[in-house]
């Protein structure tokens, strides 16, 4: 009931700061009529003011005044045009996660708190003044007392606490919904809080960040085109991350670029490998590749900053994935149909012939385009959103791997419009594929998560035999046959190993040749 209350207070704080921005339009697509929104307003005190730009600029500007944790919230809205439509995705994805630096004081405390000692220990020289200032954290610039040249990121004071009260709210507000509108269960709002929640949790742990670095920076060992920022783990803890700082000319500066001398689609070319290396090799991809975390450097190589949102895609969505969109440019609207039931995205009773038509649909709008005008993003998000009557779930792996892509679009068009950095990476997803697709080597894969399955299977049966037990306790009675094949209590334990191993990777194989 407190927690009600207070989430209550809250709610009617926030529609005060949406009607100030004219931004009360939420409200009506969550089913509230015009009528109930007026009555509502002098109730909760609202004074709502007629302002102009679009409803999604205003959105946004709502967003942004509510604080970082609805900003992040902006952002994982502008790849859901399922919930919120295209024309305010559109505007969310603009929403800046910038805001004002706090004391140089602050971040010189911080630091000394996270190791212990004073910061002259750690740096030679020290900037107070940050070059960037975002939600979470802001960025100085110093020297160690070794004399390398460093960046160094220091989380905002109280910023866990701030996450924690709005994450709290959001998360109330999604089960709410999921409560009183079932119909809108497939969409999982819960399930979308939660994944901000755990990007948050590893945004305000600098440590994690650092992690995610080194690993992207292991994938790209020895790859002179992409470079990642060399961690100094002696000078990182929960609150600092200190790196090699880098130098280049970030990538959406065309101008500067050109009078650099460098070759623009080299650059785009190497956007759309580096990018297909992150999805499809390594299934880790750096997930906030705006225009301030890209830099070319004077060789032309890329480098990538800040890794406090990155993507997984396990391997068996990276071949649902080249296979559909394989299926899409080459207009093969059945494959793509099959895939998704297959994937189970798609339930299984629903028509393939069906689904073709309605991925033709929307296809061959997009491929009608001249090419530099293409966007395999805007085609997964209008797929999102079609496929409401197929009972398609939201699958938030994709979603993030769709911003992404929306980005790197983006980039590659302002740098050279008549360029497909996607028809750049197709012949690396169909050589991808015919490497990773045959039946020899999906029975590889197979044997290979077979085996990880039997390495799993102590831990399984472990679980059974305590869910027998809590049954017995729980004065509940199973059948004594289905006693002894869950527990085993009536022959020698090991007996049941050769047949458990041996279903598995009869299992496995059956499921990579057919």
């Amino acid at each position: 009931m407190i927690r009600d209350l207070r989430n209550l207070r809250r709610v009617v704080a926030i529609v005060r700061t949406l009607a100030a921005h004219d931004a009360l339009f939420p409200l009506r697509k969550a089913g509230l009529s015009p009528g109930a929104i007026r009555a509502l307003a002098p109730l909760l005190g609202v004074r709502r003011r007629r302002s102009g730009g679009r409803e999604g600029e205003r959105l946004a500007a709502a967003l942004h005044a509510l604080g970082p944790s609805f900003i992040k919230l902006g952002q994982a809205l502008s790849v859901r045009p399922d919930l919120v439509g295209d024309a305010i995705a559109d505007d969310l994805s603009a929403l800046q996660d910038r805001l004002p630096p706090f004391p140089a004081a602050e971040a010189r405390a911080a630091i000394e708190a996270e190791f212990g000692g004073p910061l002259s220990a750690l740096f030679a020289w020290f900037d107070d003044e940050p070059v960037a200032a975002a939600s979470i954290a802001q960025v100085h610039f110093a020297v160690t007392s070794e004399g390398e040249e460093v960046a160094v990121k220091v989380l905002r004071p109280g910023i866990e606490e701030a996450f924690s009260r709005d994450i709290e709210l959001l998360r109330w507000l999604a089960e709410l919904v999921e409560r009183r509108a079932p119909g809108l269960r497939r969409l999982r709002p819960v399930e979308t809080v939660e994944t901000i929640a755990e990007s948050v949790a590893v945004e305000m742990d600098l440590r994690l960040e650092a992690a995610a670095g080194d690993e992207l920076r292991a994938n790209f060992a020895g790859d002179s085109t992409f470079r990642v920022p060399r961690m100094d783990w002696a000078r990182t803890g929960h609150r600092v991350l200190t790196c090699e700082r880098m130098r280049g000319i970030p990538v959406d500066e065309k101008a500067l670029l050109m009078a650099a001398g460098h070759d623009i689609p080299a650059i785009i070319a190497n956007m759309a490998r580096v990018f297909f290396l992150q999805v499809f090799r390594d299934g880790f991809f750096h997930a906030d590749l705006h225009p301030g975390n890209l830099l070319v450097a004077g060789d032309g190589a890329m480098v990538a900053l800040d890794f406090g949102i990155m993507g997984r895609i396990d391997k068996r969505t990276r071949q649902y994935l080249a296979e559909m969109l394989i299926g899409f440019l080459t207009a093969d609207y059945r494959r793509v149909a099959e895939v998704h039931i297959r994937a189970g995205y798609v339930p299984a009773d629903q028509s393939v012939d069906a689904f073709a038509q309605a991925a033709r649909s929307i296809a061959e709008p997009i491929f009608g385009l001249p090419l530099g005008e293409i966007s395999l993003a805007r085609l997964l998000a209008q797929l999102f959103r079609v496929t409401e009557r197929f009972r398609m779930t939201t699958q938030p792996q994709l979603l993030l791997l769709q911003k992404t892509m929306l980005v790197a679009e983006g980039v590659g068009r302002r740098l050279h419009p008549g360029t497909n950095m996607w028809e750049l990476a197709r012949p690396l997803i169909e050589q991808w594929m015919a490497d990773h697709m045959t039946p020899e080597a999906r029975a590889a894969a197979a044997l290979e998560e077979a085996g990880r399955t039997i390495e799993r299977l102590p831990a399984l049966i472990a679980v059974m035999e305590e869910t027998v037990g809590r049954f017995s306790r729980g004065g509940l009675k199973l059948h004594p046959d289905t006693v002894s094949a869950l527990t085993g209590r009536d022959r020698p334990r090991p007996a049941r190993w050769p047949w458990l191993a041996g279903a598995a990777v009869v299992a496995g194989l059956l499921w990579a040749v057919l």
